[in-house]
């Protein structure tokens, strides 16, 4: 039986612990089958979808920022990658069509919304527009919250997600530090507070007290501002259990094995953070 080959793509890539996640799946059920990651540049992603056609890989998993980028090279959306336009796993169907899929929605309602109470009364916060932001939009969206916000850097990418989700209202990056005291959930989908990268210029002071502060990264375990809110006796979820829901979903699309999320897994991957 030959042996399969998965793997992540992104820029950067090397903060991924999706080749632990995998590989320890791939041992524990007895599949013949290796997860690796793979830096790549905008250029290369054609080729990777080609090697899935050809069968060298059996699929891949996409990270940021090319979650809305390899859509052009995939024949179908389906799902929640239909639904939010933005695709992290990828693989080849039993009629060799290339299909894109978003478990990512899944991830976030499965470790997250679920553990909130009257989910639908809340008024929700998403910082970011870039590649995990339309799953965090759409997440919301089907827990039935009707009041959601969207503030970027960038502000023109936030006008661009407001066309798909023209219920979302937009505001100012320069106003973000006012604004947080409006929210009852702040969900952060950018990329500050990474390992080695850029982080909010200011401390979360005026939020309320029943705040639910959701971060999408999970290496660091704790960013900066998800430490200084949890030392101030905020609610907060690290990106952690995100990552892994979002991870069990592609592995079940791969392999038709809903793997289990054991404590020897969760203690392996913290010891990687």
């Amino acid at each position: 039986m030959n042996r399969k080959s998965f793997a992540i793509i992104g820029n950067p890539i090397s903060h991924s612990l999706s080749p632990v996640l995998h590989n320890y799946w791939f041992n524990k059920y007895k599949i013949e089958a290796n997860y690796i990651s793979l830096g790549v540049n905008e250029k290369d992603i054609e080729s990777i979808t080609k090697k899935i056609r050809n069968k060298e890989l059996s699929g891949i998993n996409v990270t940021l920022p090319y979650k809305q980028k390899v859509i052009p090279f995939i024949d179908k959306l389906v799902n929640d990658a239909k639904s939010t336009n933005s695709v992290n796993t990828i693989f080849l169907d039993d009629t060799n069509t290339l299909v894109g899929e978003n478990t990512d929605v899944f991830g976030i309602q499965a470790a997250y919304l679920k553990e909130i109470v009257q989910v639908e009364n809340k008024k929700a916060l998403v910082m970011g527009a870039g590649g995990v932001a339309p799953s965090v939009i759409f997440s919301l969206q089907k827990s039935k919250i009707q009041n959601i916000s969207i503030i970027n850097r960038t502000y023109e990418k936030s006008i661009f997600l407001k066309k798909k989700f023209n219920f979302l209202s937009i505001l100012e990056w320069k106003s973000l530090q006012q604004e947080i005291s409006k929210f009852d959930i702040i969900i952060n989908a950018t990329s500050l507070g990474l390992k080695n990268g850029n982080d909010f210029e200011f401390n979360f002071e005026n939020v309320k007290d029943d705040l639910i502060y959701i971060d999408t990264i999970y290496n660091p375990l704790e960013t900066k501002t998800l430490k200084f809110l949890k030392e101030n006796k905020i609610k907060t979820f690290n990106g952690l259990d995100m990552f892994i829901y979002q991870g069990q979903k592609s592995f079940y699309l791969w392999n038709k094995i809903n793997p289990e999320i054991d404590d020897e897994l969760i203690n392996l991957l913290t010891s990687k953070l």
